[in-house]
């Protein structure tokens, strides 16, 4: 007579807390992939709305969290005095125009110098300084870096090179607590943004890459070597400014 094999006896439970810790990753995994989704999406649903809503940067956030001081005075562009747009392009991003919000090139250049030992210079285009002032922290870093790329194009691709140049100069720190060119000229010089001369131009646009330790109202030696050089750029430049200036 065949004998009957006993069947495997279950733990109480056992298949239960299984069940469980299935649906717990299952739950996991699917609040990971919704973040993931809503970090991806937010940056180009945000820029369509920034495409018509004056945007804040994300360092204007961090000093409203704290409770800090902030002047800033959203413009048009139009109410933006040239010389200081083509100021800021020609310090900042001289083929503003021409380029997709990736200096390419430059970037490439950059790379070869870090792989060589050598210390990076920055390689911002005015797109990717925006994307950073938009979405990104103040940090350097290459992760940073890297993140910037990929929102340059974005923001290239959705707003044209007048809006996004228009949102750079609102909201780029000019001083502490001071964001964009209106709250800059009339901190530093008391008038608006769209009386500015050459020389207050140039100075407001070389104290960009250090607006803490640069101040465009007394600019020390160097920062009036700076401004010079700046304005003998622009005047060499030329009317290559059609992208965002109608005259």
């Amino acid at each position: 007579m065949a004998r009957v094999k006993p069947a495997t006896r279950r733990e109480p439970g056992t298949g239960r807390t299984s069940r469980k810790k299935r649906s717990f990753w299952q739950v996991v995994r699917s609040r990971i992939l919704q973040l993931v989704l809503v970090v991806i999406l937010l940056p180009p649903f945000l820029t369509v709305i920034y495409s018509v809503v004056p945007p804040v940067s994300t360092l204007m956030i961090g000093r409203y969290v704290q409770f800090l001081w902030v002047d800033r005075q959203w413009v048009p562009l139009d109410e933006i005095s040239p010389n200081l747009i083509r100021s800021v392009i020609t310090s900042e991003d001289s083929g503003y125009c021409k380029n997709h919000g990736v200096e390419w090139d430059a970037l490439q250049d950059q790379v070869e110098a870090l792989s060589e030992g050598e210390r990076p210079r920055g390689a911002s285009t005015i797109t990717m300084q925006t994307a950073k002032n938009l979405f990104l922290w103040g940090e350097r870093s290459y992760l940073r870096k890297g993140l910037e790329l990929p929102l340059a194009l974005m923001l290239d691709a959705i707003l044209s090179k007048k809006r996004i140049l228009e949102i750079y100069l609102n909201i780029a720190e000019w001083g502490e607590g001071i964001f964009g060119a209106e709250a800059a000229a009339q901190a530093w010089f008391g008038k608006p943004a769209k009386d500015l001369t050459r020389a207050e131009a140039a100075r407001l646009a070389t104290s960009l890459p250090n607006p803490l330790g640069r101040n465009s109202a007394n600019p020390s030696s160097g920062h009036r070597r700076l401004a010079a050089k700046n304005l003998a750029r622009v005047k060499a430049a030329g009317p290559i400014f059609g992208c965002v200036l109608a005259k």
